[in-house]
């Protein structure tokens, strides 16, 4: 009989790349200024199990999988790529970012919530941090 694995965290992202970020221009950050998710897009499922992040459809070859190891750095702050102005006064707009050997940095929002420009980026950074804790990584 197969066991069912449960997750330890799952909700919905969504996700740019450093150097999509890069990449986009000065009318797109204009437009983010009323709905953040034009810098974002990539969309999918995040689910956090015991062993890997799952970052469901995260492009054409399907989803990105992030074992302990593969993640070097997790930040939830504002940056250079992007800045209060775009992400709002709150503390919540602020991206959840993960250095990973796989992709390089990724900027996520994890629940993003379009209205009030509100995420569950803290939550999720401390689950991250305590994931690649007890996993000796």
């Amino acid at each position: 009989m197969t066991q069912i694995e449960t997750p330890l965290a799952q909700a919905p992202y969504i996700a740019s790349t450093a150097e999509e970020l890069r990449a986009r221009r000065k009318g797109d950050r204009i437009a983010a200024g009323v709905d953040q998710s034009v810098l974002f897009p990539r969309r999918g499922q995040a689910t956090l199990y015991d062993d890997r992040l799952v970052l469901s459809g995260w492009g054409d070859d399907g989803d990105l999988v992030l074992r302990p190891d593969q993640v070097t750095s997790v930040a939830n702050e504002f940056t250079n790529l992007y800045g209060r102005f775009i992400g709002g006064l709150l503390n919540a707009g602020k991206p959840l970012i993960l250095g990973t050997t796989m992709v390089g940095e990724i900027y996520l929002m994890i629940d993003h919530r379009t209205f009030m420009e509100t995420t569950d980026n803290r939550r999720w950074t401390a689950l991250i941090k305590e994931w690649l804790g007890s996993t000796g990584a």
